[in-house]
């Protein structure tokens, strides 16, 4: 077969002489960089000077290290029964953050971080002292729960800043224990302000919520959020993520909330939320709205004896063989509420004994009804 023009068939002989060729040339080119390598090695490069940090740098470092000692990982267990002995023993459940609160060994976290856990809970301090705590108190309303721990020496309590004055743009500091990695700080901004999200049990509603872009993930719930002076400005509770994943928006409950809770959780277990006095609900609140038109809480009753009905307030009656509808409660100070829900958190922005001026539809007439605020039944 003749070759192709232009093209020449080389010599199987040929290509074995050319390829020893090209390795003793690539060899003896190697060589040298063979030996610069390890002359590199035995001298490695000069590390260059950094300089000063950045005064933000040397702040966040100076924030985190002061508020370290405050925060605690917490990990809890649920009490099991195995089927086939019958011996009862404890498995882990979840862990989650929390944070010293004063010098008698109160720690505050999140409800949910505690909730279930039938076979107690650990607290595990940041100079490795683990010890298990004790449940003081929850509030199911406000997420939240105190823990007690007998400590000889506590680490000194984080300093209580305030939610009321915080502005978009402030910047964020959370610490706290996200996927079992303690001691994490995230860094961010107040988001927004004024945020409300419905509970667990959807029965009520947080509201206040700080939001933040600070990272926020499971394992940070109960822990601190911190402004720039290292202040305690809310307590890291959820994320908003609407693919599912451990990434979105996240949610602190304010700390003026916080402040107001956890002393009474402290004092006797739990947290008496004022009220009216009235029986409402929510299923026929919603019915009542729709029929007659109106955004607002229908009182459905009066306690007889309680605030509302010493205030006036009147509930739904029968009138010549009709059903006659109560007051419908449109206001709470001036601010609006549109559910069962709306009306709870709006009323647990004040104190049992507080008078609170209450905008009412009567009929086809708005009144204003004052009602010194009562405890709530539990």
């Amino acid at each position: 077969m003749t070759a192709a023009p232009g093209f020449r068939r080389r010599s199987r002989a040929a290509i074995p002489i050319a390829a020893l060729a090209a390795g003793l040339a690539i060899g003896h080119w190697a060589a040298p960089i063979s030996g610069q390598r390890a002359t590199s090695r035995a001298a490695p490069r000069p590390v260059a000077s950094r300089g000063p940090l950045l005064p933000a740098e040397q702040a966040s470092i100076d924030l985190f290290e002061k508020a370290r000692a405050s925060v605690v990982y917490i990990s809890t267990q649920a009490r099991v029964i195995d089927a086939w002995t019958r011996n009862v023993f404890n498995v882990p459940r979840g862990t989650g953050s929390g944070f010293i609160w004063d010098t008698n060994g109160h720690i505050v976290t999140n409800r949910h971080v505690v909730a279930g856990a039938t076979g107690g809970a650990r607290v595990r301090l940041s100079d490795g002292r683990d010890v298990d705590a004790a449940l003081v108190g929850v509030s199911a309303p406000h997420d939240l729960a105190v823990l007690k721990v007998d400590l000889r020496k506590t680490p000194p309590p984080l300093p209580i800043g305030t939610s009321a004055d915080l502005r978009v743009g402030q910047s964020t500091f959370a610490i706290g224990n996200p996927f079992g990695l303690d001691w994490t700080l995230t860094t961010g901004i107040v988001s927004a302000l004024d945020r409300s999200l419905p509970t667990e049990d959807g029965r009520s509603l947080i509201e206040h919520l700080v939001q933040t872009d600070a990272a926020i993930n499971p394992g940070n719930s109960g822990g601190p959020l911190l402004d720039s002076a290292g202040r305690l400005i809310g307590v890291n509770t959820v994320i908003y993520s609407p693919s599912g994943a451990s990434a979105g928006v996240g949610f602190a409950i304010p700390v003026d909330t916080v402040n107001r809770v956890v002393p009474q959780l402290i004092a006797t277990g739990r947290y008496v939320r004022p009220a009216l006095g009235i029986e409402i609900d929510e299923a026929l609140n919603q019915l009542i709205s729709r029929r007659l038109g109106v955004s607002g809480v229908a009182v459905l009753r009066a306690a007889p004896g309680s605030a509302a009905a010493a205030a006036g307030l009147r509930g739904v009656r029968e009138r010549n063989g009709a059903i006659v509808p109560g007051d419908i409660l449109v206001a709470v100070n001036g601010q609006e509420i549109d559910s069962v829900a709306r009306l709870q958190s709006r009323l647990d922005d004040y104190n049992v004994g507080d008078t609170v001026t209450l905008t009412v539809l009567r009929g086809n007439r708005r009144v204003e009804v004052r009602v010194r605020l009562q405890p709530s039944a539990q």
